[in-house]
């Protein structure tokens, strides 16, 4: 079966229907996850590979990682049952600022409480539960998922076999902090943003997005891929319209209120809190770790993450990409040889 036969599934739903406390303080009255499946769960409920999504994917995982879900492919579903849930905060089905807040009867909007890393992880432990998974035989984290992936198998260790972690940190930097508040700044710039509407906030998103792509990417990509040959051309610059096409492509099928908590969300990581600081943290990791930097991301740096894999004491790989951060969904083919050696 060919991945795409694989992709636009429906999601599943599964509802913690009791108060879900939050690690900032407070409570959501009720926590729904959306969650796709791909295979079937074997009868001892360990043939797993849960993944876990980055900043704006959805729980489908066969749209947002082409050739990945196919037989024979790094989640193959005639082996394994692939499991991915959509985090809470994020507009794809689960508990978020546009769900409805049950105390209004209207959309949760700004009200909705700030959630951490810590608190989606907890939202999966009890799916997991419910799937009558026994345990993982590998997790997948990339990205602000990596950051998942490593607070899930910190805070449930004797779960896993295997961990992967790419492009990730166990404690957000400065960096990406004064990014993801610049990327807020453009969104309150749009006044439509405090209004109570599901559109609101839209060219603020659209333009905190364009933003974004400078992390994601770097000079080497824009410079070789939006390059204009005319050098008569003194306006309608290809970078220039790459921008605009990338923020109104984000704006169509995202929510500024979800991106805008889910920042907040990403700026909160740190794996050491409560347990004594980071190092001491990741030495709580018992499963083997696999960690993987992209040598030119300049967003999870390779320094910075190779680092994180030594104090792991991970089996680390670096991935070439002209891509940036964004080479960990681009080099499919590499990660996808580096991690079936460990399956």
């Amino acid at each position: 079966m060919h991945y795409a036969e694989y992709a636009g599934r429906a999601p599943q739903f599964f509802t913690i229907d009791r108060p879900f406390p939050l690690e900032e303080g407070g409570s959501l009255p009720s926590v729904t996850l959306a969650y796709h499946t791909y295979g079937t769960l074997n009868e001892t409920g360990d043939n797993v590979i849960w993944v876990c999504h980055a900043l704006t994917a959805s729980s489908d995982v066969a749209e947002w990682w082409p050739d990945t879900v196919v037989e024979g492919g790094l989640l193959d579903p005639t082996k394994y049952f692939i499991v991915c849930a959509n985090k809470i905060g994020s507009p794809y089905g689960s508990t978020s600022p546009i769900t409805i807040n049950p105390a209004t009867g209207e959309p949760w909007y700004l009200d909705f409480p700030q959630v951490t890393v810590r608190d989606m992880v907890r939202a999966y432990r009890e799916l997991r539960t419910a799937l009558g998974i026994t345990r993982i035989k590998m997790i997948i984290g990339g990205s602000t998922g990596g950051c998942q992936a490593m607070e899930w198998a910190i805070s449930e260790p004797e779960l896993f076999e295997n961990v992967s972690l790419t492009v990730t940190l166990p404690k957000i930097t400065p960096w990406i902090v004064a990014d993801s508040e610049a990327q807020r700044m453009a969104i309150e710039a749009d006044p439509t943003f405090f209004e109570r509407c599901i559109d609101g906030g839209g060219k603020g998103l659209a333009a905190a997005r364009a933003m974004s792509m400078l992390i994601y990417r770097n000079s080497v990509a824009f410079n070789r891929t939006q390059h204009d040959p005319d050098s008569e051309k003194l306006e309608g610059y290809r970078a220039a319209s790459y921008q605009r096409y990338q923020g109104e492509k984000l704006r169509k099928r995202f929510n500024a209120h979800c991106y805008y908590r889910l920042l907040q969300s990403l700026d909160s990581h740190d794996v050491g809190r409560g347990r004594g600081g980071v190092d001491a943290a990741l030495k709580l990791i018992t499963a083997r770790t696999i960690v993987m930097a992209v040598d030119t991301d300049i967003m999870f740096t390779e320094p910075e993450v190779r680092e994180m894999a030594v104090m792991i004491g991970a089996d680390y790989h670096t991935i070439h990409s002209d891509y940036g951060h964004d080479g960990f969904l681009i080099e499919t083919p590499e990660i996808t040889r580096v991690l079936k050696k460990y399956l």
